[in-house]
């Protein structure tokens, strides 16, 4: 049976702490699927701004919500030990109920390491650190007591107690897009999360259930994410297709991908359909700018139930 379509939320953490609640809290009475945050010490795009950090401010987010699933898209490994990690989604786990996703990355955004003084090895030794993370991570949330002794990481019975509420773990959302990060992500991970044009995203999906064929494992037991962030200013080009280019493009079967989801219902509706037809069951989008909250409360209550077959 194909996986249901899954719709969730980014909300960067650059918003005043009451403005942060009252987006959470729309984003869950929207009926969308998951909340998200990003595990950066400052904004890529506005590094100079404010910023929380990713895995406090989930905290907030679950004890402001109670129905969505939350996450970090995704933790760094440079950031923090795979142990401490595992001990934070403990805590998140069962403070949002049992509704963690636990994302996790190698790290990629130089320019914070450098300001802060945070190592950031070579691409090579960066996956082989993240291959060992992922595997700790695993047993910590799996098992009472975890010993390992690897290149990188060491644990001697090593306690993870409580255990989560999730069983065996709350699920891995594992994020990455080389052939070595991505037969890590086939033989570990529950979620897959990626970003890219959908041809890079169909290229990657082939190498993953090559991946997952060669381990013995069914391809269709590992769910694909999508990433989706909207420019902050959308193009002339589509500003054009808004007037009537776009229904033509449609018509001619020519699909074009906004450079804002959500300039429209329709744009946001394409984008999901386009990445859909390229393999994604699993999205998270940026929120919309405050100006474009509409939008989102429309597409929600046009599409999202029929965009997961309720309608």
């Amino acid at each position: 049976m194909a996986n249901r379509l899954h719709l969730g939320i980014g909300v960067d953490q650059n918003l005043p702490w009451p403005t942060l609640i009252e987006r959470w809290r729309l984003v869950e009475a929207l009926g969308f699927d998951s909340l998200w945050d990003f595990d950066h010490l400052n904004q890529p795009s506005r590094p100079d701004g404010p910023y929380f950090e990713a895995w406090t401010l989930l905290a907030g987010m679950a004890v402001h919500t109670s129905r969505v699933r939350l996450g970090v898209l995704v933790s760094s490994n440079t950031f923090r030990h795979p142990a401490v990690l595992a001990k934070q989604a403990t805590t998140l786990d069962h403070m949002s109920g049992g509704r963690l996703d636990v994302g996790l990355g190698a790290g990629w955004f130089v320019p914070e390491h450098d300001a802060y003084g945070i190592e950031f090895p070579a691409p090579g030794e960066r996956v082989s650190r993240f291959r060992e993370a992922v595997e700790v991570l695993d047993r910590l949330l799996r098992h009472e007591r975890t010993s390992y002794d690897g290149r990188y990481y060491r644990l001697r019975d090593a306690v993870c107690l409580p255990r989560p509420l999730q069983s065996p773990r709350p699920p891995l959302m594992l994020a990455g897009h080389g052939p070595r990060m991505l037969r890590i992500i086939a033989e570990r991970g529950d979620l897959w999360n990626s970003f890219g044009t959908p041809a890079e995203i169909r290229e990657r999906n082939a190498i993953l259930d090559e991946h997952c064929r060669t381990i013995g494992r069914d391809p269709a037991t590992l769910r694909r994410s999508l990433y989706g962030w909207a420019t902050q200013t959308p193009s002339e080009a589509w500003a054009d297709e808004r007037a009537g280019g776009w229904a033509a493009s449609l018509a001619r079967g020519e699909r074009r991908l906004p450079t804002d989801p959500w300039l429209s219902p329709q744009a946001c509706l394409d984008f999901v359909e386009t990445y859909r037809e390229a393999g994604i069951d699993h999205f998270v989008i940026d929120a919309p700018r405050a100006d474009q909250l509409p939008v989102m409360e429309r597409f929600a209550a046009d599409w999202l139930d029929r965009l997961r077959g309720g309608a």
